[in-house]
């Protein structure tokens, strides 16, 4: 079984490209094409959502994110970032099944997080925004004549939504540098209120008929204001404790 400390926030640079795994150039082709077959859900824990991600699941599901991450989501604060992690809960009593497969398929195929789509590539994005993939060979697919990086990119949906996955990644980067500040300047209690508005600003303040990245940069604008708040707090705290 995975525990929560083996698997941090996606999107940082070198976050798990082995060397014996190349990064593909756009017109590169790799061995894989989907035999549809469901493997790539049965037995993941390791799925990790963005906030961009539970967006687009809530708003399939007609659903606000908060009560989509409580219903098909754990949440803990990652090890190295120090940032909330979501990732999808496993179906236990299904051997730990993504809990949207369906009959074998994806209920939320159109929907379906970043890793799913990726499936089996890997993405890399640096703290500059620069965005590479690599293939992953899982063994799993049919690839009589390979697949070109770029159609599949683009059929799978991932180019389409590169700018949102970007800004997601680069922005909570950020965030995992200004971390040892916010847990240096406040104390336990405070702390964990803190980290319910991290939570609170990356995954659940989404309206789902509004668009998401200007909703994203709102609500880290938000946040800022709610980390001076606290930080106050704490200060009236320290004094008053003298």
């Amino acid at each position: 079984m995975m525990r929560d400390h083996d698997i941090d926030l996606c999107g940082a640079e070198g976050g798990g490209r082995a060397p014996d795994m190349p990064y593909l150039a756009a017109e590169d082709r790799f061995a894989f094409r989907c035999a549809g077959c469901g493997g790539c859900c049965r037995g993941r824990e390791d799925l990790v959502l963005s906030g961009y991600d539970l967006y687009r699941l809530s708003r399939r599901l007609g659903l606000p994110p908060k009560i989509t991450a409580r219903a098909f989501c754990r949440s803990y604060i990652g090890a190295v970032s120090r940032l909330p992690v979501l990732r999808l809960a496993p179906v236990r009593a299904e051997r730990n099944n993504c809990p949207f497969l369906t009959g074998g398929r994806c209920a939320v195929h159109e929907a379906r997080p970043l890793a799913c789509a990726l499936y089996p590539l890997g993405q890399e994005i640096s703290r500059e925004g620069r965005v590479r993939y690599y293939f992953q060979n899982t063994g799993c697919g049919e690839a009589p004549d390979g697949t070109v990086l770029a159609d599949y990119l683009a059929a799978q949906g991932v180019a389409g939504r590169e700018k949102c996955d970007v800004l997601w990644a680069v922005r909570c980067m950020a965030l995992e540098e200004e971390a040892p500040g916010w847990e240096a300047a406040m104390g336990p209690v405070v702390l964990r209120r803190f980290q319910a508005k991290l939570a609170e600003a990356l995954y659940e303040r989404y309206d789902t008929a509004r668009p998401w990245p200007e909703q994203f940069l709102e609500n880290l604008a938000w946040l800022a204001g709610q980390r001076a708040r606290l930080e106050e707090m704490q200060q009236r705290v320290y004094r008053k404790n003298r």
